[in-house]
């Protein structure tokens, strides 16, 4: 096996194209790696041919998590992964975010639903005093099936609850006005530091991805998110992650998701970015 051969890991058919793609492929290719492309759910890949395979773009998980959670355990059997397995399966389930808040840090509220449970979303609301919502898969990507509705819409968002928990845990959570004002904001650390943020337009079902130029990170939003990589991963040999951040009502920053998986990285906004994970990739290859 070529000690220089990295796989970054994708799937057979992306749902939406990969700006990250071509700049790393291009970039761990000029540094002297022999890097290809390897489609997790591609019956006849072989991770184990590979020095290290880093997962990038797998955005199917989420509809064959246990798919998944097996080519996690055979590409660690035979070669290095990044992000390691461990972390991987921890951080499918939305349910960490329940962990997170468990620790002290300030998540968006969530519920979860857990497969089929019948939950009453009006008692829901009245008990957390939540008006408009977000419901979602508690294992999810790319705002598949994800949807908002108003505190006139109880109907319709019951409904679209029972169709989720009969067949998958589901997430409710408050809808976080701050969206339209302050913006979601999307962090980004890279083999050890926190390179860049860029502000996410609202996404919900089939809409997509808009992000703006790299944007630097606030003092508090860099100190949350010191404090949420500290308390989840645990010394973990994290490659990258990205944290994804809204204001509440009194304007402080609330997770609403801590991406280790799959995350984009808009490396096309930082070129420091792009350098840091290819110097990154290689020293792990060394």
């Amino acid at each position: 096996m070529n000690a220089r051969r990295v796989a970054l890991v994708t799937c057979a058919e992306l749902p939406e194209p990969d700006p990250d793609e071509e700049l790393l492929l291009g970039a761990l290719r000029a540094a002297g790696c022999a890097a290809e492309l390897l489609a997790w759910d591609d019956e006849a890949a072989d991770p184990g041919a590979f020095a290290l395979c880093v997962l990038r773009s797998t955005w199917n998980y989420h509809l064959d998590p246990a798919g998944f959670a097996r080519f996690l355990a055979r590409a660690a059997a035979c070669t290095r992964l990044c992000n390691d397995a461990g972390t991987v399966r921890a951080n499918m389930h939305k349910r960490y975010l329940l962990e997170l808040a468990e620790r002290g840090l300030p998540t968006v509220p969530t519920v979860v639903g857990t497969r089929g449970q019948r939950m009453d979303l009006g008692a829901v609301c009245r008990a957390h005093g939540w008006g408009r919502i977000v419901v979602k898969p508690a294992i999810s990507a790319g705002s598949y099936r994800t949807r908002a509705f108003g505190d006139d819409q109880s109907a319709a968002a019951q409904a679209f609850l029972d169709q989720l928990l009969a067949d998958c845990d589901a997430l409710v959570q408050p809808y976080m006005d701050s969206i339209h004002s302050h913006g979601e904001r999307a962090l980004v650390w890279i083999d050890g530091t926190w390179t860049h943020a860029v502000h996410k337009h609202p996404r919900f079902c089939e809409d997509d991805e808009r992000v703006s130029d790299a944007i630097p990170i606030e003092p508090a939003e860099r100190d949350l998110a010191e404090r949420t990589l500290a308390a989840a991963v645990a010394g973990a040999p994290l490659l990258y992650a990205r944290l994804d951040l809204l204001r509440d009502g009194d304007g402080a920053p609330r997770i609403s998701e801590l991406e280790l998986i799959e995350p984009s990285l808009f490396l096309r906004q930082s070129p420091d970015a792009l350098d840091r994970l290819v110097r990154g990739i290689v020293r792990r290859l060394a």
